[in-house]
C-alpha cells in the first residue's frame, strides 16, 4: 500500500507525525525508514511520532551517537541517524539486530541508504521531498504492519481534508 501527502508548516509535520506514531502504537514493534535531503523534515517528524508515545521533551537527531532510545512504559523506540555512519558494518557492531528482534521495539532509522546491505527491509518507508512552500511525504508499506499503518494514517480525518491528502 502507498500513500502520498502534503504537508505545510512544521507543526502540520509535527501533528502528521503524532498520526504515524498513534498507528504505530497498535503493532508489537517497527522498523520505519525515513529519506530525505538535508533539513527536509525527518526529524521534525520523528519529534511528532514520540510525542505519540508519549515523550514531552527535546528531540534532537542523532548524527554523532547514531542512536537515542526513548523507553516508553511498554516499549522502547530508538531513533537512528546513519548520516555520519561511514560503512554500514558499523551497525552489526552496535548491535543492530538486538534492536530489530525485541518485541515491542520502535525503530525509526534516518538516512536508511547508509546501512543498506545490513538493514532488512522496513515495514513503511516515508520519503519526504520539498514541494512549494510545503512537503510531499510518499509512504509505502513493505509488510502487514505498513500496511496497517497506511490504512490507519489513510482514514484519519484530518488527513483527507476537503477529499485531498494535503494537511
Amino acid at each position: 500500500m502507498s500513500l502520498v501527502v502534503d504537508v505545510v508548516g512544521e507543526e502540520a509535520m509535527v501533528e502528521l507525525g503524532r498520526i504515524i506514531g498513534r498507528a504505530l502504537e497498535q503493532e508489537a514493534g517497527a522498523l520505519v525508514f525515513f529519506n530525505g535531503g538535508l533539513g527536509a523534515g525527518k526529524t521534525t517528524l520523528c519529534r511528532g511520532i514520540l510525542n505519540a508515545f508519549g515523550h514531552a521533551g527535546a528531540v534532537k537527531s542523532p548524527t554523532y551517537t547514531l542512536v537515542e532510545p526513548y523507553a516508553f512504559n511498554d516499549c522502547t523506540l530508538y531513533h537512528f541517524d546513519l548520516y555520519r555512519m561511514a560503512d554500514p558494518e558499523e551497525l552489526e557492531y552496535m548491535g543492530i539486530r538486538d534492536y530489530l528482534a525485541a518485541e515491542r521495539n520502535y525503530c525509526l532509522v534516518e538516512w536508511p541508504e547508509r546501512g543498506t546491505g545490513v538493514l532488512p527491509s522496513p515495514d513503511l518507508e516515508i520519503r519526504i521531498s520539498m514541494a512549494g512552500r510545503g512537503r510531499k511525504l510518499e509512504m509505502a508499506s513493505f509488510s502487514p504492519i505498513g500496511d496497517n499503518s497506511c490504512s490507519y494514517i489513510d482514514n484519519c480525518p484530518a488527513i483527507a481534508l476537503s477529499g485531498e491528502r494535503k494537511y
